[in-house]
């Protein structure tokens, strides 16, 4: 019996020393900040999403099931919102407007829902439109079965790619060994959509027998972050690991990003969820994180605002409450530094149409960050 213990033991130093080696860049303090934070919408709590219309004013999403507009410094609740199951992580989640939204006006919301036969929730996907202050011409796109009452990884981010998809994520709600991996299951996956919510015929999983064909890519845990690369229009993710192994990856069609098969992390108790961090046919991660920083919202600098930042990519942390730039070369991280430290637990980050950057804390609002003449 000791020298099983013993064995677990090893085997959870060798695990997380090996983990170790792909955090040799440490988050560090910046040298330079080329910004100052300001606060432009205030006395929000758990502030999920955010989304710019055409004219400059913000849709902010508040997780217990409110959607602000805030526009010319005045912020305005927005009414026939649907109904959302709020239940741990779950609530009203991410906002997002269509591309072409100056031209067809559609709004495209993620929430957790309680619409179906089974007690409590799951991630539901809807578009509307914004007129008066109020939702209209609600449309629900598409709903993840079977609910839950599971209170954990609803997900969900939206993110549009250049031809026009839809790409949402949701997370696995706490069932890994049932959903991740079964792409008969909703859970643990990123899918595509058109813009009406229909199935694109080239989806990798259509023509399967039993396949959810709204799949994209599977084997994820609880993706919270979703963006597009500004220069090669890839789609990122990043998303939580167990006890370490945050990872953030590119999403490719009907790839496997192995969770809970393989993983750089281990149970929150101590214990290895599995001692193979990699596998054939399942894919690695661009970037790890060990320990977790529990990252929540994404974005890429694409703008020059903030100097040689630009090309950069953003990442909120929830557990040690900071704003985290990763810098690139390629597809490789060679830097970090630690932004907005102890500012709160950030929940989203956007690179708004001014090419400025704002950032969503829990307990505060959204801030500004504007660059230093």
């Amino acid at each position: 019996m000791k020298n099983s213990v013993l064995l677990v033991f090893l085997t959870i130093g060798i695990f997380n020393s090996s983990c170790a080696q792909d955090a040799e860049n440490q988050v560090k303090d910046p040298k330079n900040t080329p910004f100052t934070q300001q606060l432009i919408i205030d006395e929000m709590q758990i502030p999920w999403g955010m989304a710019f219309l055409p004219d400059g004013s913000m849709l902010v999403t508040e997780k217990s099931g409110e959607i602000i507009h805030f526009k010319e410094g005045v912020k305005t609740k927005i009414s026939n919102v649907p109904e959302v199951y709020t239940r741990g992580q779950g609530g009203l989640l991410d906002i997002e407007v269509h591309p072409d939204y100056e031209n067809n006006g559609w709004i495209y919301i993620s929430y957790a829902s309680e619409e179906g036969e089974e007690k409590g929730g799951h991630t539901a996907l809807m578009r509307a439109k914004l007129k008066d202050n109020s939702l209209t011409d609600n449309e629900l796109l598409y709903k993840a079965t079977p609910n839950t009452t599971k209170g954990q990884h609803f997900g969900s981010r939206i993110v549009f790619d250049n031809d026009g998809y839809l790409f949402l994520s949701i997370g696995e709600r706490g069932a890994r060994d049932e959903n991740p991996q079964d792409i008969t299951r909703d859970g643990g996956k990123i899918y595509r959509f058109h813009e009406d919510g229909k199935i694109p015929d080239d989806n990798p999983f259509v023509g399967q027998d039993g396949a959810k064909t709204a799949i994209y890519s599977y084997g994820h845990r609880n993706p919270q972050g979703l963006a597009k690369h500004p220069e090669t229009g890839e789609i990122w993710d990043n998303e939580h690991g167990p006890r370490g192994g945050d990872e953030i990856n590119v999403i490719k069609p009907g790839a496997n990003y192995g969770w809970p098969v393989i993983t750089y992390g281990i149970n929150y108790s101590g214990t290895i969820i599995t001692d193979e961090t990699e596998k054939e046919g399942m894919e690695q991660p661009l970037h790890y994180w060990v320990p977790s920083i529990a990252p929540s919202g994404m974005a890429f600098i694409s703008s020059d605002k903030y100097g040689d930042w630009q090309g950069s990519v953003l990442v909120g942390s929830l557990k040690f409450q900071y704003l985290e730039r990763l810098e690139l070369e390629g597809n490789k991280v060679v830097n970090r530094e630690k932004l907005m430290a102890d500012i709160g637990r950030v929940r989203d980050v956007k690179e708004g149409p001014d090419g400025l950057i704002y950032v969503a804390v829990e307990g505060k609002g959204i801030y500004k960050l504007v660059p230093k003449s």
